[in-house]
């Protein structure tokens, strides 16, 4: 038996479980969920680079937002991850993989499209392991995002605002076309992202609240909702898995619409039909007022991609007599200060949603 002295604290909690799943053998390796380290006590574990910080992110219960008092709404908080987000997990997962494979070689430039997080990561993994990086992204991004990439020295590359994400995406397909020699990781067709969360986000959830009946994230590249959701319905069928989606034509950034016209090759390759029990459409003013609460009754300062993953936690809760409704803090709130998302007036704040991208 391992004995783990006192004094873990935050971070330090999820770096302890890293530390530990170490000291077994393969054969025997065990990671110890956040309730075995506070029983245990705990102490400091100096960790090789802030990589093995990647997942293991501590869930907390935010039942008080539920409208219904038989069932528990439960927060998994990935804006806890160190480049502040959940896209940290397939970023790692995506370099890792295309090195293994021989795609990735040293000095080689990666490129890829983002609207933030994904790039901001793969930028920060990047500097670390000396890859020079291009990040494509529309012009109507928050500047806090552009500002991230510039620290970790991303070359940046501007689209037009007003084709968002999937302007992004044709430019850096076209990119990729002309520069053979760049390794394009195309978040949205790659097996590393949702697969990334299959091992990760999927067994730690159901370690740490196994008694969980439903699933909700959002509908982005759908590598989350794929990987976690298989993983859940592998352990217990009867787990619900939940996308929420924005109304056609309207926008809630990180989040699309599938009958928009653009269906992510990864929820496909997942069978992302068979898999979603059920989609909830949130909009903009709704992801704006649940991440308000989520700030203002919870202390927890997230994104606006949170608020609408929260927004449609509640839909759930809502419409079910009992249950344990559990879904992704997906990054903080600290990118989009400058966008009035938390102080504006609701009605300025829905507005400013029409034009910058939030997630």
């Amino acid at each position: 038996m391992v004995t783990i002295p006192t004094g873990f604290i935050g971070n330090s909690v999820r770096a302890a479980e890293v530390a530990l799943s170490g000291l077994f053998e393969k054969s025997q390796r065990r990671t110890m969920s956040i309730a075995d380290v506070k029983r245990n006590g705990g102490s400091v574990f100096v960790l090789q680079n802030a990589l093995e910080l990647v997942g293991n992110t501590p869930m907390v219960d935010v039942s008080h937002l539920s409208p219904n008092p038989n069932v528990r709404i439960v927060a998994k908080l990935e804006s806890q991850n160190p480049f502040g987000s959940v896209k940290d997990r397939i970023a790692k997962a995506m370099i890792e993989d295309a090195e293994r494979t021989g795609r990735l070689v040293p000095g080689q430039r990666i490129v890829e499209p983002s609207s933030g997080n994904t790039g901001i990561a793969l930028a920060a993994i990047a500097k670390m392991k000396g890859y020079p990086i291009t990040i494509l992204m529309p012009t109507s991004v928050s500047i806090e995002r552009r500002q991230m990439l510039e620290v970790f020295g991303a070359e940046i590359i501007l689209t037009p605002g007003e084709e968002g994400s999937n302007g992004a995406v044709r430019r850096a397909q076209e990119l990729a076309a002309q520069h053979p020699e760049w390794c394009f990781l195309y978040q949205y067709a790659n097996d590393a992202n949702p697969r990334a969360h299959y091992e990760g986000t999927g067994p730690e959830i159901y370690r740490d609240c196994p008694e969980i009946t439903h699933f909700v994230a959002g509908l982005g590249t759908s590598g989350t909702l794929m990987g976690t959701g298989k993983y859940l319905k592998e352990q217990n069928p009867d787990i619900k898995i939940v996308a929420v989606e924005p109304p056609l034509g309207e926008r809630v950034e990180g989040l699309r619409n599938l009958d928009d016209g653009y269906i992510p090759p990864v929820f496909d390759n997942w069978h992302g039909r068979d898999l979603l029990d059920r989609k909830r459409v949130v909009r903009p003013r709704e992801s704006l007022e649940w991440t308000r609460r989520l700030v203002q009754e919870c202390g927890i300062f997230a994104g606006i991609s949170s608020g609408a993953s929260l927004a449609g936690a509640a839909k759930v809760a809502s419409e079910i007599e009992e249950g344990v409704v559990v879904f992704i803090v997906c990054d903080g709130g600290w990118k989009y200060l400058s966008t009035g998302a938390y102080t504006d007036d609701l009605d300025q704040a829905e507005a400013n949603a029409e034009k910058i991208i939030y997630f």
